[in-house]
């Protein structure tokens, strides 16, 4: 079952919005969950505590999220990250609903991810909440989306994968602003119409407007919230799409192209490139 489906059971029900989730994967100190939140602006915070270290992957909808650390607007294809024993709260103050797949670590099993990764000094823990849309992450993000869709994926070395890089990362991030106030309700909005129609004409003059902003405006705070401009955001949620259909199916790679809102192949394939470093067919060879 998907967001979208949650969202209707629960609007069907009148229930109140709550988290359901199922174990995907598991193995000796780490496990992977798909989790799926119905929460919408009328419902309460989501309070919770980890014992482990989180790491997870927004799939599909938006949040704030907030603990000691700091707070930011969660996206599509940004990674939320929790440190062991910290408390956190999660909110929909502007949309309903969120999918994550967040994969777990027990406190040893990450140290020990974390000293191979490079960070041979203190706790591992991350100095940020957040790790926005970047193009270092899109890999993992696109087999992530691939394994939802029941295409085979090494459950195992993405976990490790991604605890490594992401706290890699983390240590290289500026803190933010954090996000509140009317701003954060027209960034979300225009997140969201990103995920329903990433193919459409998403130009920032259209976004702004949609937005209620002036171009400038609109830029700048779009970025602040985000940790990517809308250029950037609009065109990774299309390359991911595009990486995912790659390793779901056989469709040719101008159909691709095409279904997620590219011109033409040319301009794809360039964009693929610079994305994940190798060409649309050299990716799918890759992983299938």
């Amino acid at each position: 079952m998907g967001l979208d489906e949650a969202l209707i059971r629960k609007a069907l029900s009148g229930a109140p919005g709550g988290m359901m989730g199922r174990v995907l994967a598991q193995g000796d100190g780490w496990t992977i969950s798909d989790l799926i939140c119905t929460c919408g602006p009328h419902d309460r915070s989501l309070e919770e505590r980890h014992t482990d270290f989180h790491i997870a992957i927004v799939m599909a909808g938006s949040f704030q999220y907030r603990s000691a650390v700091g707070c930011e607007l969660m996206t599509v294809g940004s990674l939320l990250l929790v440190n062991a024993d910290d408390d956190f709260e999660c909110s929909h103050d502007h949309g309903s609903g969120d999918r994550c797949l967040s994969f777990s670590y027990a406190p040893e099993h990450f140290a020990r991810v974390a000293a191979d990764a490079g960070v041979k000094r203190g706790r591992p823990e991350f100095p940020v909440v957040r790790l926005p849309a970047l193009r270092a992450l899109s890999s993992f993000v696109a087999q992530a989306k691939a394994g939802l869709a029941n295409v085979s994926v090494s459950w195992e070395e993405l976990s490790l994968q991604m605890a490594g890089q992401a706290v890699r990362l983390a240590r290289g991030m500026p803190a933010t602003g954090g996000a509140g106030g009317t701003a954060l309700g027209q960034v979300t909005r225009c997140v969201r119409m990103i995920q329903r129609h990433p193919e459409s004409n998403l130009s920032l003059a259209r976004l702004a407007q949609h937005a209620g902003l002036s171009p400038y405006h609109f830029l700048r705070i779009f970025k602040r919230l985000t940790g990517v401009t809308p250029h950037q955001y609009v065109r990774r949620v299309r390359i991911r799409e595009a990486a995912t259909l790659l390793l779901r199916g056989k469709a040719q790679v101008l159909d691709i192209a095409l279904d997620c809102g590219f011109g033409d192949v040319s301009n794809f394939n360039h964009t693929f490139r610079a994305e994940f470093g190798v060409s649309p067919l050299a990716y799918r060879r890759r992983f299938r």
